[in-house]
Order: structure tokens, then sequence, then C-alpha cells
């Protein structure tokens, strides 16, 4: 025998205290009556009135007190077996903002193609939350939700202008995605049921993959520590994009140089390459290279369907077997036995009705 709210016990220490009330009210009212005036004049205003039938519904109540304290607590014997399935998977898109994203080897540009594809990407979710993760040299968040609308109206409405700190910051965006992710999960649950229920935590990483700072495999690595996977894609060509460069209206003004007057290009090194597959084995995932047209997505989508059929899966689990009804039941039926019996016989007496 075990209870679901065993704290709830220590109102046991009520059913003495309704007693001893019960007790001290039946004393001062004998009290009261024995001082209450002619002896003969009390026989005839008490006649018929019992005190055992007192004594029994201070009885039934107290029981009815001990048995409703009990349901309470929630008492558990015995176990079952159950099937039991997750739901849906929390996904948490880190993206890259930095202005080497502008670059158009990936048409219309790298950032334009890889909100299309997150657009279509939320449009197929269902029950999974979302949260995002712009980053450029320092990070901004969208928390977790169902609202894919929301969602992607904060990606669309969002440029690499808009980042406070320019450059790139893998390590600093995926630590944010860790973050964002336990906030979702929330304190690990005590109860088996809730901890197999808890859905698989995904990271979609979409980058040109220069950092500039931090330790991003590190950061893949207290992902992989707390059961997240790790998806990444790789956007930009090999040989090198230039950067177009816009006025604060939106006016294409050129494309950004270095000190000396060239264009400074944006390519996917097989150095920036080599990292970003680190990171995805690291956590547990896989990486993608966009090609012509497409960033990935549609391929991380395959894998998350797979993920969830496997949640889907029954798996059984042993739960303790609520009985509160066996305590509820009782406490119910003394209870309204108390409050339905009389003080006093309902008979007719000679000289008086009781």
């Amino acid at each position: 025998m075990s209870f679901r709210l065993p704290w709830v016990l220590w109102f046991l220490l009520l059913v003495p205290a309704v007693a001893l009330l019960l007790a001290y009210g039946y004393r001062a009212r004998a009290r009261a009556v024995r001082v209450f005036g002619e002896p003969n004049l009390v026989q005839q205003l008490t006649v018929g009135r019992s005190p055992r039938l007192r004594a029994l519904r201070g009885v039934l109540l107290t029981l009815g007190t001990l048995f409703l304290v009990l349901a309470w607590a929630g008492p558990q014997y015995g176990s079952q077996t159950r099937v039991l399935k997750k739901r849906g998977v929390d996904v948490v898109v880190a993206l890259d903002f930095s202005k080497s994203m502008l670059a158009k080897d990936v048409r219309p540009s790298r950032i334009e193609r890889a909100k299309g594809e997150l657009t279509r990407f939320f449009q197929e979710l269902t029950g999974d939350r979302v949260g995002v993760v712009a980053f450029a040299g320092d990070t901004m968040e969208f928390p977790m939700t169902t609202d894919y609308a929301a969602v992607d109206t904060f990606l669309r409405d969002l440029g690499p202008y808009d980042m406070p700190v320019g450059g790139t910051a893998i390590g600093r965006a995926l630590t944010a995605s860790r973050r964002l992710l336990e906030r979702a999960r929330g304190a690990e649950p005590k109860n088996p049921e809730e901890r197999a229920e808890r859905p698989d935590q995904v990271v979609i990483l979409l980058t040109d993959g220069e950092d500039h700072e931090g330790d991003p495999v590190a950061a893949a690595q207290a992902l992989h520590d707390q059961g997240v996977k790790v998806f990444v894609v790789g956007i930009g060509s090999k040989t090198g994009e230039p950067i177009p460069t816009y006025a604060p209206d939106g006016t294409w003004t050129g494309y950004l140089r270095d000190e000396k007057g060239n264009p400074i290009l944006s390519a996917l090194t097989d150095q920036n390459e080599a990292q970003l597959r680190r990171i995805a084995q690291v956590g547990q995932g896989k990486y993608f290279r966009a090609r012509e047209g497409t960033v990935g997505i549609d391929e991380i989508r395959t894998l998350m369907r797979g993920m969830k059929q496997a949640e889907r899966k029954a798996r059984r689990v042993s739960i303790a077997e609520d009985r509160y009804a066996l305590a509820l039941v009782p406490a119910f039926l003394l209870l309204l036995l108390e409050a339905l019996l009389p003080e006093a016989w309902l008979r007719q007496k000679r000289g008086g009705v009781a």
C-alpha cells in the first residue's frame, strides 16, 4: 500500500481533534441541560432525545472524516501494465542571420531560401513545439510554441541588418538552443508515465559555417548530454560568393569589400564544413549540404517522421493502481448517514410528542 500524496496523511491528526470537539460539545450540552431549570420541565423538553443517537452521529462524523482524508491522500495498491506513447517533438531552429547569409549562391539568397523552406516545414508540423534562435555575433530567441504562424512571422520580419552584433557565433546559438529546450522540458518528472510521454528534442542548425568565436563542438556535446539530437545544414559554395550590401530602404548598394576595395567572398570551406560535420556527429544527428534550390529541410523532415513513428511504438510501463474509491465511497456514505440521522426518536409519547 502506498499513497500518491503522502503529505496529506498529516491531516489524519484532524480525526482525534474532531472526536475531542464532539466529546467536549456533548459534555457542555449535558452541563447546560442540568443547569437549565426545573428538572420536570427539562425532562418534558428533552423527551425522546437519545444520547446514544447523538454519540452515534459523532462516531459517523469521525469515521467519515478519517476515510475522507485517506481518499484525498490517494491510496495505491497493486499495479497494472499500461501502453504509453509519446506525442510530438520539441524543435529549435537555429538560423544564421549573419550578413554572409545574404549571398546569392543559393537562390534567391541563402537566408531567403532557408526562410522559405522553414515556412513549408512549419506548415507540415502537427503537435510539435517549435522555438527559434536567430544568431549572428549574438542571439535573439523566440520561445517554444505550437503557434507556427507566429514563428513564421518572427522569421519573415527579421533580417541580417536587424541583428545587434555582427559576426557568426555558432557555439552561442547552440547554447541558447539548449536553454530554450531546458525551459520547455521543465523539472524532471517523478511519475514514470510523465517521463515516458516526454517528447524528444531536436536542434536544426542552418548556417554558412563561418564561425568566428566560441567552441560549437562543446556546445553540441552539452546538447547530446541532455539527449538532444543536432541536425546541421551547411549553406554556401566552396568557390565563394560576394556578400551584397543594402541601404536601409532595401536598395542594393554593391558588395561588402575589404580594406583594399576587393569584394569579400563567403565560402563554405572544407575546414568550416568539417566543423559542421563534427557538430552533427557529436550531437548524434546528421549533416546536410545545401544544394541548388534547397537547403536540406526536406531530408530533416523525413528523419523527424521516423522519430515520431518510433515514439508511437507501444511501450509497457507498470503503474500503481489508484484505489481512492475504496475510501471515498465509505466516507460519502458515513457523512450522508450522519447528516440524515436525527437526534431524537420520531415516535409518540404519552403526554406529548417526541
